[in-house]
């Protein structure tokens, strides 16, 4: 690489999307809003509103006692458990035994960190619904020489494919083309780490991934990290400091001509925290003004009612002199302002579930709400139906993945996602009892049967290993 496309390259590993410049603050407020916690108190500043001309030391005692009662991150988690509640049936169909060999041990390892197929896109998903999507590079192994056969490649470990997961936090730059394909992409992420561990300071070590349709280049910076609040201030990329290139070449879907990052998407109308976030702000705010002003009236002011001059000193340690007609008292609110403040933090955490398709809850999850049976059915239905959309949002991102690391092996599988569309506690029981009447309507015709059977093994048997569910569709696939 010349001198002058690597200060080019350089420099366009620091620019930044508009889409990603424009949305970054609100995915930092997501984040903060799903996390809850430590970590939303600790940018609390960000998001507790100071009453105007609210003294600096009384909002600082405000920002102290705050609290958050995190009621978009409790729907994210429950949608993510609900949809996942039963893995999706993944089927490998066709191709070598060596390739079943190795799809059965990429579905319980698929990212080289010992995370199973459906874990890692759980953890995909929940980043969808906070951030409206998220993102999964498909990679293969470095080598250092040019391996010459199929059979090299996999004794050297080449062919071995993973995934790698990114939020949209960390893509920060990217083009498309006419068809809404990917021509390259920038990845950014930072971290904190010590290269020795002799060394006494900790560094920041910032990486760009940059991909087009062939190539990738791996940039790296390490500064050292003058204090912990500096962390963030870091990961702009506006910061001088030497860039090295530390890696590239071509990437393991160069011969595809295919950018080896793929979407996990929401589209807007199902994006959860987008629907929430400004509920659970406003909530955030009123919450901690109603118990800021329950705290203070827990310490009433004294009230002297006297004509004559005021000057005694007034506590636990002390006593009061009072004049026949002199009067004491203290001030105490009525309420009636609470009570209205009450009814409105109660309107608006149903409507932060009320947004989420989840009206059945009445409230919090599980809560006992007055709703009629019939009317919480019908409620869950809608509930049901949405879940389904997310299902085959899932569903379509894994065949992708899956089908490009077909293609990338030349391993000629077919592959088939199905499930994620049956949410009820009993409802494998009613699957069954469907099936046993579709069997008994006498339908002549065996293909129907194995993809019955295929389907009901695969649903009963979901949390069994991938060489298990392979052996099972290959026996019912050979009988008669």
């Amino acid at each position: 690489m010349t001198n002058e496309l690597r200060q080019e390259s350089q420099r366009e590993i620091h620019r930044e999307h508009p889409d990603y410049r424009r949305r970054r603050e609100t995915w930092k407020t997501y984040a903060d809003l799903y996390a809850g916690g430590d970590q939303l108190k600790a940018y609390a500043e960000r998001y507790l509103v100071p009453r105007q001309k609210e003294p600096r030391d009384v909002y600082a005692e405000r920002l102290l006692r705050v609290f958050y009662e995190n009621h978009a991150g409790s729907i994210v988690d429950w949608y993510t458990a609900t949809l996942f509640r039963r893995e999706p049936v993944v089927a490998f169909e066709g191709g070598f035994e060596a390739s079943r060999g190795f799809y059965n041990e990429f579905m319980e390892d698929c990212d080289r960190k010992g995370t199973s197929f459906a874990e890692f896109f759980r953890a995909r998903f929940i980043e969808a619904a906070v951030f409206g999507r998220s993102h999964i590079v498909v990679d293969f192994p470095r080598v250092d020489r040019q391996m010459e056969t199929r059979a090299e490649e996999d004794a050297g470990g080449a062919s071995r494919a993973y995934l790698a997961g990114y939020s949209p936090q960390e893509l920060i730059n990217w083009s498309l083309d006419e068809h809404g394909r990917y021509e390259w992409v920038v990845l950014r992420t930072t971290q904190i780490v010590k290269p020795k561990v002799e060394e006494s300071k900790w560094q920041v070590l910032t990486r760009w991934l940059y991909y087009d349709r062939e190539n990738y280049q791996v940039w790296e910076r390490m500064k050292p990290q003058e204090s912990w609040g500096m962390f963030e201030g870091l990961e702009d990329g506006t910061h001088p400091g030497k860039i090295e290139l530390k890696a590239s070449g071509r990437h393991g879907l160069a011969k595809l001509r295919c950018v080896p990052v793929f979407d996990l998407a929401v589209p807007e109308g199902l994006w959860l925290m987008n629907r929430a976030g400004l509920l659970q702000l406003e909530h955030f705010n009123k919450s901690n003004a109603l118990s800021w002003a329950l705290t203070m009236g827990l310490f009433a002011m004294p009230v002297i009612y006297s004509e004559r001059e005021w000057n005694q000193m007034v506590g636990e340690s002390y006593y009061i002199q009072l004049g026949p007609q002199d009067k004491f008292g203290w001030t105490e609110p009525q309420g009636n302002v609470y009570q209205i403040a009450h009814a409105n933090l109660e309107r608006l955490r149903d409507e932060i579930y009320r947004v989420c398709w989840l009206m059945q809850s009445g409230g919090p999850l599980g809560g006992g709400g007055t709703q009629s049976g019939v009317s919480k059915q019908w409620d869950f239905a809608i509930t049901e139906e949405v879940l389904r959309a997310y299902g085959d949002a899932v569903k379509e991102a894994m065949k992708r993945v899956l089908k490009a690391v077909d293609a990338a092996r030349e391993d000629s599988v077919a592959v088939s996602v199905t499930g994620m569309d049956e949410f009820q506690i009993g409802d494998f029981g009613g699957q069954l009892a469907e099936a046993q009447k579709l069997l008994g309507m006498g339908i002549e015709s065996p293909t129907l049967k194995k993809e019955v059977y295929k389907t009901l093994a695969l649903q009963y048997l979901s949390d069994a290993p991938q060489e298990t569910k392979d052996r099972i569709v290959r026996e019912i696939e050979q009988q008669s």
